[in-house]
Formats: C-alpha cells, structure tokens, sequence
C-alpha cells in the first residue's frame, strides 16, 4: 500500500513538473505599479495544448484600453501588467487537432482569447458576452488555464486556442493590421448592426484610432460623414478621409443648427463629455452607438429626463465583437484597403512609456504600434 502511495506521489509529481517544464518562456514590456514605467519583464504562458497555437509577435499596438486598465482607471488590477490587445505575428507552433492555421502562417489576436463556448451567447458568436465570461488578452483570470492572470502582446510570444485567433491573409499590411483586431471591430460592429447604409447622414465623435476607423467604414459605405473633435489639427485628415464636415466642438459656432440632423451617430470618445449633445443631433429615429470608455472618475452619464425630452431616439453601447465577425471585417478591411494610419515605435521601456504619455495628451493623430521584432 505505502508503495503504491509512493508510486501516486511520484506520478503527480512528475506530471507536475512535465507540465511546469512545458509552459512556455515569454519576455516583454510590463508595467510594475499604476504610476510605474515600462520594464522587462520575463514570465510564462500556459503549455501548447491540443487546440493552441505560438504566435511569434511581430507587431503590437497601443489602445487607449491598454492605458486606463493599465493605470487601473477601470478598477484596480494585478501588477505586473504587459499590455495589448492589437497582436499580429507568425505562427510557429501548432497542437496536434489545430486545423484553421499551419506553421508560417500570419494570425492575430484580438480582445478575447477564450470563452466558456457552451453558453448562447457563445454558440451565437458573442464571445463578448459569454455568461461565464470571456477571457482578456491581458489582466484577466484564465479559467480555462488555472485561474492564471492573462499576460498581453507587448511580448515576443502568445499561446491560443485557434478557436480564438484571426487569419491574416499573406498579403495584409502587418504593422498596419493590428489596430484593427480592436479599433476596427470597435467600430465595425455598430456601423453594421445599426444597419448605415449609403447616402445616410452619419457623424463621428472622436477623431482618434477608433473615430478614424469608424471615417473610413462610413465613407465605404457611402454615408454622409461629419467627425466631431476638438483640435484644429486634424482637419484636413477629416476631409483627405471623405468627410463632408469637421467640426470643432470647442468653437460654439461651428455647433449651430446641428439639431436632428443624422441616421448614425457613432461615439469614440475616450474622456469625459456630455452625450446627450449628440443624442439631440439625431433624427427622429436615428441611433447612437456608444464605444468609447473614459476612465470611471470621467464617465459621462446621461440624465433619464434628458432622453425623455430627446424622445425616439436610441442610444445604446457596443463591445468590440465575437470571433467570427472579428474575422469577417479583418477580411473586408484588407480586400478593401481599409487600414488605420500608425506611426511605428521601438520596443524599449521609455519609448512605450512616452507613446502612452502622447496619447493621453493628445498627440498622437491615430494610433501607435510596437514593432516587437526590436525587443531586445
């Protein structure tokens, strides 16, 4: 009997070392504390399972997501912190049932990176909305993988289940992708489930890297674009992108006799404001999509009375979007040439730390991208 006890022991003890030894070595850029700089920082991701694939990580960007929840203006989170949710790469592993990529291949990886897959939502396609709760790219309990906190994409390497990951097709523009495995699906998804179609008047509040994106889709699709923001800089990029109209909000003249006059009104603003300005600027019948998220000591609210006498319009939020509609606009965007404008940086500590700083201020035009491959 002590034999076969011993015999136990030795057996999980081993197994459990196999498994330890099999995770696999990541390094990256991570932040120690809330008010911390970027530093290296060597950790390890979850073995390669069955369904997994290792994507080398060529190219990272940088969301506005990435800095409130690394600054835990959404609520506290565990330290240390490696950011990005923008991930495209090289495939160089596959488990043995992986049948959606091969080695060589390019994937990428958006928001999620794993679901219960068995609720309604899941089997819907709206792994955003899992029951259970989807799983984060970064600072997220994994619990399909021992409750372990999710590490992100400003990292040499990343494990997936290929239920998870995005085809890049060859001939996409890598450093030009990744910001629309979340800017491009942030924006895309309401665009389409509001149904703007051609000649609609549709308006854009925030003109950064999701407003840019957001430009670039209504346009496609024929609508009739106005970009709110509140810089004089970027107007000449509002109409080099197709916009019938730029206004800057900080001027009260040019927000004249803008009352009921758009089908779509899509937010992306990422600071506090007062919503209900736009609300007003809808049709009777007309819809607002809400995707920007502000930090929580600046979320804007609404009023109920306010919408009561702003009646029959519809305002609602929007979440990124599930796997396969993720997949289906990376497809339109590349068939199309519908790619976000990036200005590419270094993987060093203080260029990261300075691009978030750029970004909160405001000068960044639309959207910064890590080009990992210079990760030392």
């Amino acid at each position: 009997m002590k034999q076969l006890i011993s015999l136990l022991i030795f057996l999980v003890t081993t197994s459990v070392v196999f498994a330890q030894d099999n995770r696999i070595p990541s390094k990256g850029l991570a932040l120690f504390s809330k008010a911390g700089q970027f530093e290296p920082y060597e950790f390890s991701r979850h073995s390669i399972g069955d369904d997994d694939i290792l994507i080398d990580v060529m190219y990272s960007g940088i969301c506005h997501s990435d800095i409130h929840m690394g600054k835990s203006e959404w609520g506290n989170i565990t330290y240390p912190f490696v950011g990005g949710h923008e991930i495209a790469g090289l495939v160089t592993q596959v488990g043995k049932n992986v049948t959606k990529f091969k080695i060589g291949d390019y994937a990428g990886i958006g928001c999620i990176i794993n679901s219960c897959g068995e609720c309604e939502n899941c089997k819907h396609g709206l792994e955003q909305f899992c029951e259970k709760g989807m799983v984060g790219t970064y600072a997220s309990h994994d619990y399909l993988h021992g409750n372990e906190i999710t590490q992100g994409g400003y990292a040499n390497n990343y494990v997936i289940s290929e239920n998870y990951a995005i085809k890049i097709p060859k001939n996409a523009d890598m450093k030009r992708v990744t910001p629309l495995l979340c800017a491009g699906i942030t924006t895309y998804s309401p665009i389409h489930f509001s149904k703007v179609k051609k000649g609609d008047k549709v308006a854009v509040a925030g003109f950064g890297g999701l407003g840019h994106m957001a430009v670039q889709y209504l346009v496609k699709l024929g609508a009739e674009v106005t970009i709110f923001d509140v810089t004089e800089e970027k107007r000449a990029d509002a109409k080099r992108m197709g916009a019938i109209k730029y206004v800057n909000v900080r001027n009260p003249e040019e927000l004249k006799g803008l009352s009921n006059q758009f089908d779509f009104i899509i937010s992306t603003i990422p600071v506090k404001y007062e919503p209900i300005m736009y609300v007003r600027m809808l049709k009777i019948g007309g819809e607002m999509a809400i995707v920007g998220l502000p930090a929580n000591e600046n979320a804007p609210n609404i009023q109920t009375g306010s919408l009561v006498f702003s009646a029959h319009r519809k305002v609602y939020g929007s979440l990124i979007g599930g796997i396969r509609e993720t997949q289906e606009m990376l497809d339109y965007s590349v068939t199309n040439n519908l790619y976000p404008e990036v200005e590419v940086i270094n993987a060093d500590g203080e260029t990261v730390t300075n691009a978030y700083k750029k970004v909160v201020d405001g000068e960044v035009k639309f959207r910064y991208v890590i080009d990992m491959k210079t990760f030392k």
